[in-house]
């Protein structure tokens, strides 16, 4: 059974959501205060977390950013306001996906089982590893490697990255990437997937004004580059 942190302080809320996630055969537990929840996590050890955004103590966004090196699960956050700002920073910090508040049930849900199975069953195939040079993505394992470094990359990071190597060489669009990694319609507007590559790019050195790993192909999407450095 998969367990599901759930930090949110509004009472009602919480209990609607922990009673629905049981229902659908996950372990929850609810913390309400912002304060406790990397021990939450090391007590609990859940192989999700869904994060409010204002809490009491310290907030959602605080939070994601400080629990983001040792928790590589998927985290979820929630957010009462329909904010881009607060949904880019979100991701900047290792979320890997968000909800606006209220959250239908099964929307949450659908959302969760998808973190859920994509962080699962990748990594499932023959091939376990993909090199190229200094730079190793290990699928079973989920972890990259940047000479001999780990990188602590998000979920979706994770998935992004994946989905750009396996496909080195070819060009992917926007839409491909967002349907392939998070498994529902592209808007044509939603700017997820250009702040996850401005993350990767960051987080394996690449350069933001001429990139040489993940290009950005204008009209197209992003080229993985698969020579070596």
């Amino acid at each position: 059974m998969n367990r599901i942190l759930l930090v949110e302080d509004d009472q009602r809320l919480a209990s609607l959501v922990k009673d629905y996630l049981e229902a659908n055969e996950f372990a929850v537990l609810i913390e309400s205060n912002g304060n406790h929840v990397e021990k939450r996590i090391h007590d609990f050890c859940p192989n999700l977390v869904i994060l409010d955004l204002m809490l009491p103590g310290k907030d959602g966004l605080t939070i994601c950013k400080e629990i983001r090196a040792d928790f590589k699960g998927p985290i979820l956050m929630l957010t009462a306001r329909n904010d881009n700002v607060d949904q880019v920073l979100g991701l900047e910090f290792g979320a890997d996906d968000y909800v606006v508040k209220p959250a239908e049930p099964r929307v949450l849900l659908a959302r969760v089982k998808a973190l859920l199975r994509r962080y699962n069953n990748e990594g499932q195939g023959d091939v376990e590893k993909l090199q190229f040079g200094n730079l190793e993505i290990n699928f079973s394992a989920r972890t990259v490697n940047l000479q001999d470094n780990l990188v602590n990359l998000s979920s979706h990071e994770f998935d992004l990255l994946l989905a750009l190597a396996k496909h080195a060489g070819q060009v992917l669009s926007r839409e491909y990437l967002f349907n392939s990694i998070y498994a529902r319609p592209y808007d044509g507007l939603d700017r997820t997937i250009d702040v996850r590559v401005s993350q990767l790019r960051k987080k394996l050195g690449d350069s933001a004004e001429k990139p040489f790993r993940i290009k950005t192909i204008w009209g197209r999407g992003y080229l993985f580059v698969p020579d070596t450095w």
